[in-house]
C-alpha cells in the first residue's frame, strides 16, 4: 500500500527509505520524527488532549516507542499507518490510566472538515437545512469514542479505509460500517436539536 498522507517531494526519501536508514544509521529518525511531529500532535490534540504540555509528553512517548520497535515494523504497511497506530494505542492507554475519556474536540479551526462531514454524512442539504460548523462539531462531540475516534482519522487526519483498519487494526468491512454509523448518529444528533 503507498503511503499518501506524506507527500514525497524531490530528493525527499519515502517513509519506508527512512526506516531503512534509520535500522543502519538511528541518527536518520529524526528525520521521520520531524516529518511527523506536526501531524501527530495534532492527532493528540483532535483525540481531547487539552494541555499542549503533556500533548508534547504523549507524543514524546509515541516516538520513544517507534523507536524501540523499529525493527517489529512491517514494510507491506505504510509507515503512516503502523505510527498513527502507536499514536492511538498510547492515547487510549493514557485515557484508561487516567480512567477519563474526553469527550470534546478541541476546536476546529479548519472549518472545511466539516463542510466534507456535513457532504459526505448527506448534511450539507438535509431537509433544507445548513448546518454550520458549530453544529456539526456538537454533534461530532456527542459521539461514542469509537465513532468519534473514526471520524477523526476519516476527516480530520484525512486517512484512507485501508489506513484506518491497519491503525484501528480491524477489519476494512468494519471500518466503513463503524463509518457509516458514525454518519448516520451525526445526523440523528443534528435532527435531534433542529
Amino acid at each position: 500500500m503507498a503511503d499518501t498522507s506524506i507527500k514525497r517531494e524531490k530528493n525527499q526519501e519515502t517513509d519506508q527509505e527512512l526506516v531503512i536508514r534509520t535500522l543502519a544509521d538511528k541518527q536518520a529518525f529524526s528525520l521521520l520524527v520531524r516529518r511527523y511531529d506536526a501531524p501527530l500532535f495534532r492527532y493528540i490534540l483532535r483525540m481531547g488532549w487539552k494541555d499542549n504540555s503533556s500533548a508534547q509528553d504523549l507524543l514524546q512517548e509515541i516516538f520513544i516507542k517507534a523507536y524501540i520497535h523499529l525493527n517489529d515494523y512491517d514494510p507491506s504497511l505504510s509507515f503512516s499507518s503502523w505510527i498513527y497506530r502507536i499514536a492511538h494505542n498510547e492515547i487510549v492507554s493514557s485515557y484508561r490510566k487516567e480512567k477519563t475519556r474526553p469527550n470534546v474536540l478541541k476546536k476546529e479551526t479548519d472549518f472545511f472538515i466539516f463542510d466534507n462531514i456535513a457532504d459526505d454524512a448527506g448534511l450539507s442539504t438535509h431537509e433544507g437545512k445548513r448546518f454550520n460548523a458549530a453544529e456539526i462539531q456538537d454533534a461530532v462531540n456527542g459521539l461514542e469514542p469509537k465513532y468519534r475516534d473514526i471520524i477523526v482519522l476519516k476527516f480530520f487526519e484525512e486517512k484512507s479505509y485501508d489506513e484506518i483498519s491497519d491503525i484501528l487494526q480491524m477489519p476494512l468491512g468494519t471500518v466503513a460500517t463503524l463509518i457509516n454509523r458514525a454518519k448516520k448518529k451525526i445526523r440523528e444528533l443534528l435532527e435531534r436539536r433542529h
